[in-house]
């Protein structure tokens, strides 16, 4: 890595991206990278020091980067494999590495605590990341979300022996990691284009637990379908809500507030108050605080993190929060996700209408799931279902967002994405709006945000 004097980045722009390309930023070397698409975060990136293009042509390749014994390419696994600049560095034997391969290089050093799952895994990475921070551990991390209290996907730290990790499962990406300790928040089938069976899927993330280092210990949610298959000298602990290892008692839920008591396998820390109070934070908080105290943090630690803990943008994101209008961002695109989001809104406002606008992604998700997505968002009062974002893939023939749609039970609209505005400012009797989808709808947030907003004004 020392070699290493420019970085290069094909697919810059996405979240996990975008905090190497600002790790190799802070450590002097040159960056650049392509993406398909100008984002808030390409141009947060380009202000900090990257030079990026949204245009696949190896001509808009700076020179900096065409020495192959000093450049390394980093690429996406999302990225199709007809990308013209992706063939220039493979014809031209440049080294490249997936980013997860140069995430576990980075890391193998350090005592990385790794989170993964089929969901949950940005929260828990993100509390867990904050925990550490403004604890005598410190930290350094890499995140799969910005997170509110520091504007940022990546924390550095010159003194900490620890670095937190988002562990994706995606591609198996997460198998290029060495743990010192993981959580584990869930095993749902995802990504069956990749693993084909639900089987596949939890064989990988088994591989995974066996990659804890002897010392280690992997924290797992109670009851999951998994059977870990640890090396000796790893612990193995659990966690819930209310059973396991780690869990919490004396649930308070009221006044816009969410407090509990932690419960450790030594002792109980009380009065915890989530700064983030929605009831799937309870167990995301457990999940995170569970490796923090593993490590040692104290339990005024503890709390004064999780109080303070402002979470991660576009996971439950309040954009809008006052006694007329709500309005709420979540990232969820897994139907069990979908339905912990949606049940965790109509809990805080049990007395409101819940309008929900879906973008599904993927279309091969779209048909792995359709049952599962029409039961989830069937839980809210009204469904905008938008078209599906197509992100990697290709259309698959007959895979739309209407075989989903179809199957909805709660009063519904199919809508273009180009339409959704309009569709929008024409709405009066918006209450509690809930935007969800990991496609690109949060482009439009400033816009919905301003057109409900004056709505609600007139």
């Amino acid at each position: 890595m020392e070699n290493i004097k420019s970085v290069y980045f094909l697919g810059i722009g996405g979240i996990g991206m975008s905090n190497l390309a600002r790790y190799f930023l802070s450590k002097g070397k040159k960056v650049a990278g392509y993406d398909k698409t100008e984002t808030l975060l390409t141009q947060t990136l380009v202000q900090e020091g990257a030079s990026i293009h949204y245009d696949d042509n190896t001509n808009n390749i700076p020179t900096d980067f065409t020495d192959k014994d000093s450049t390394l390419v980093v690429y996406t696994p999302a990225l199709p494999s007809d990308s013209a600049e992706l063939q220039y560095f493979q014809q031209n034997n440049f080294d490249l590495k997936k980013r997860a391969q140069v995430l576990g290089l980075i890391t193998k050093s350090s005592k990385a605590l790794c989170c993964a799952g089929t969901h949950g895994k940005t929260t828990t990475s993100s509390m867990l990341a904050h925990i550490l921070k403004g604890s005598h551990l410190d930290c350094n991390a890499f995140l799969g979300g910005i997170l509110k209290n520091y504007g940022s996907n990546l924390m550095l730290s010159d003194t900490s022996e620890f670095t937190v990790v988002e562990a994706d499962e995606y591609d198996r990406s997460f198998h290029w990691l060495h743990p010192y300790m993981a959580l584990i928040t869930s095993v749902d089938p995802d990504h069956l284009d990749i693993y084909g069976t639900e089987a596949e899927y939890l064989k990988s993330f088994e591989k995974f637990t066996s990659l804890i280092q002897p010392g280690g210990a992997l924290v797992m949610k109670h009851n999951i379908k998994l059977s870990p298959k640890l090396v000796e000298g790893v612990r193995l602990y659990t966690y819930s809500i209310d059973r396991g290892d780690f869990h919490a008692t004396n649930i308070k839920v009221g006044g816009g507030t969410i407090r509990f008591d932690f419960v450790t396998p030594k002792s109980t820390v009380k009065n915890i108050e989530l700064g983030v109070p929605v009831r799937i934070n309870i167990e995301n908080g457990i999940g995170s605080m569970a490796l923090a105290w593993l490590n040692g943090a104290t339990d005024e630690e503890l709390r004064r993190a999780m109080a303070t803990f402002q979470g991660a943008k576009r996971r439950f994101d309040f954009l809008l929060k006052s006694d007329d209008l709500v309005m709420i961002d979540d990232y969820a695109h897994h139907p069990d996700e979908l339905s912990a989001s949606i049940s965790s809104v109509k809990e805080l406002y049990p007395d409101k209408k819940v309008l929900g606008v879906f973008q599904p992604h993927l279309y091969t998700r779209t048909r792995d799931f359709v049952d599962e997505f029409a039961r989830s968002l069937s839980l809210l009062d009204e469904l905008i279902l938008l078209d599906i974002y197509p992100a990697r893939e290709k259309p698959i023939e007959g895979i739309t967002s209407k075989v989903i749609f179809d199957k909805v039970s709660c009063k519904k609209t199919l809508c273009k994405k180009e339409e959704l505005l309009d569709l929008l400012e024409k709405k009066d009797d918006i209450e509690v709006l809930l935007t969800i989808g990991a496609g690109d709808i949060d482009q439009l947030l400033p816009e919905i945000k301003e057109i409900i907003s004056n709505r609600v004004n007139r």
